[in-house]
C-alpha cells in the first residue's frame, strides 16, 4: 500500500500546486472562502470620531493655503482610520468638510456621483442645482442628484463649513464615474429661490409630473427648521427603545429615497433618554446638530457634541446616551442594500 503522506508533504504539494495554477491567474476558493461568505458581517471599517472643534482650525487654514477655483471644491476628506489612502469613510460612502470663503465660488460641474451637503458653520453661502439656488443655512441637508450642474458660492462675510457625503466609493467599485466642468464658473439663474420645495415638497407636484423610482428627488433642499419643527413635534409621543423619535428623508413624489444610493435620517433623542443596542448593515455616518449624546459603539464610548461626526461600521452595535436633547443627522447606503436584498438589522 501506497504510504498516507504526511501534513508536511501535504502542505509542500499544495503550495507548489498553487503556485503553478497562479501562473494562469486562479486561486483556491476553499483557502478563501470564510473570508468571502462570512457567517456576519466582518467590515474592515473602524469605528471613528471627528471632533469638530479640533477639525475647524485645519478647515480654516485650507482656505489661506489654496483658493477655491485652484481646488475646484476645496475639501478635506474624513478618512475612515482603517483605510487611509481610499478616501471613503465606510466601504461604499465618502465624506468630508468643505469650505467657501467671503467671495468666492466654487465652479459649476456635474458627476455621476450623488451628493449630499449638511450645512455645519457660518452664514451667507449658497448651492445652486440646475439653475436654482438655495440659501445654506446650518442644519439644512441639501441634495445635488447624481449629473445635475451644480455650484456653490458665498455672498456673505464669513466663511462657510458644510460636510459633504458623496457615494464617491460606490460609483468607483463599479466603474461608473463620469463628470464634466461647466463652461461658466456659475449657472445662470433660470428658476426663483425656493420654486422646488414650493412644487415637490408641499405635498403637491405638477400635475404631469410623474417620476420614474429610481430618479431622484426634484426637491433638493431639507429646511433644518422644518426638520427640527417635526422632531420636536412628534417629540410629545412615547419615544422608540432604539431610535428614539427618528424620520427618514424621503423623496415626496415617491416615498422613497431622495438618492437611489444613499438614506438619510433625522433624529431626536430626548434629554437623559437611552436607546437600546441596534445594529444593521449598512454602515452609517452621524453628524450632531444640537445637544451632545454619548455614542457608545461596540461597548466603546464616543462624545459627540455640536458638528461632530462618528462612524459605525457594518453590523456593530450602537447606542446613544443623551446628556441634552440631542438632534442626529445621518446617512447610509441603506437603498442599495434594500435594493438588492441584503439589508438587514437586529434590535436587541
Amino acid at each position: 500500500m501506497e504510504a498516507t503522506a504526511t501534513q508536511p508533504q501535504r502542505h509542500t504539494e499544495r503550495e507548489a500546486y498553487y503556485a503553478r495554477i497562479g501562473q494562469h491567474s486562479m486561486t483556491p476558493l476553499w483557502e478563501v472562502l470564510g473570508a468571502l461568505v462570512p457567517p456576519q458581517p466582518r467590515s474592515p471599517i473602524e469605528p471613528a470620531l471627528w471632533r469638530y472643534a479640533d477639525l475647524r482650525q485645519h478647515v480654516m487654514e485650507a482656505g489661506r493655503l489654496i483658493t477655491a477655483e485652484e481646488a475646484e471644491r476645496r475639501v478635506l476628506i474624513l478618512e475612515n482610520p482603517a483605510l487611509r489612502g481610499h478616501s471613503c469613510i465606510t466601504q461604499s460612502l465618502y465624506a468630508g468638510l468643505q469650505l467657501i470663503m467671503p467671495g468666492e465660488v466654487a465652479p459649476a460641474h456635474r458627476h455621476t456621483q450623488s451628493a449630499l451637503r449638511l450645512v455645519l458653520d457660518g452664514e451667507g453661502a449658497y448651492t445652486a442645482v440646475d439653475g436654482e439656488r438655495t440659501t445654506m443655512r446650518r442644519g439644512d441637508f441639501i441634495i445635488t442628484p447624481a449629473w445635475t450642474w451644480h455650484d456653490h458660492g458665498n455672498l456673505g462675510n464669513e466663511p462657510v463649513v458644510w460636510l459633504d457625503g458623496l457615494d464617491i466609493p460606490l460609483v468607483r467599485f463599479l466603474d461608473a464615474g463620469f463628470a464634466e466642468k461647466g463652461e461658466a464658473e456659475y449657472q445662470a439663474v433660470v428658476r426663483p429661490e425656493g420654486d422646488a420645495l414650493a412644487r415637490y415638497g408641499a405635498n403637491m407636484v405638477p400635475v404631469d409630473f410623474y417620476q420614474q423610482p429610481v430618479e431622484p428627488t426634484r426637491l433638493f433642499v431639507y429646511p433644518w427648521e422644518r426638520t427640527l419643527a417635526s422632531l420636536k413635534a412628534i417629540s410629545a409621543g412615547p419615544p422608540d427603545a432604539h431610535f428614539g423619535h427618528k424620520q427618514r428623508h424621503i423623496n415626496p413624489a415617491t416615498g422613497r429615497s431622495p438618492m437611489p444610493t444613499m438614506a438619510a435620517f433625522s433624529q431626536l433623542i430626548p434629554a437623559g433618554f437611552e436607546t437600546r443596542p441596534y445594529r444593521c448593515t449598512d454602515g452609517t455616518v452621524y453628524v450632531c446638530l444640537a445637544g451632545s449624546v454619548e455614542a457608545c459603539i461596540e461597548g466603546v464610548t464616543y462624545q459627540m457634541h455640536e458638528n461632530d461626526v462618528v462612524v459605525v461600521p457594518s453590523w456593530h452595535s450602537v447606542q446613544f446616551r443623551a446628556g441634552a436633547e440631542t438632534v442626529l443627522f445621518s446617512y447610509s447606503d441603506r437603498p442599495v442594500q434594500q435594493a438588492l436584498g441584503l439589508w438587514r438589522e437586529l434590535r436587541a
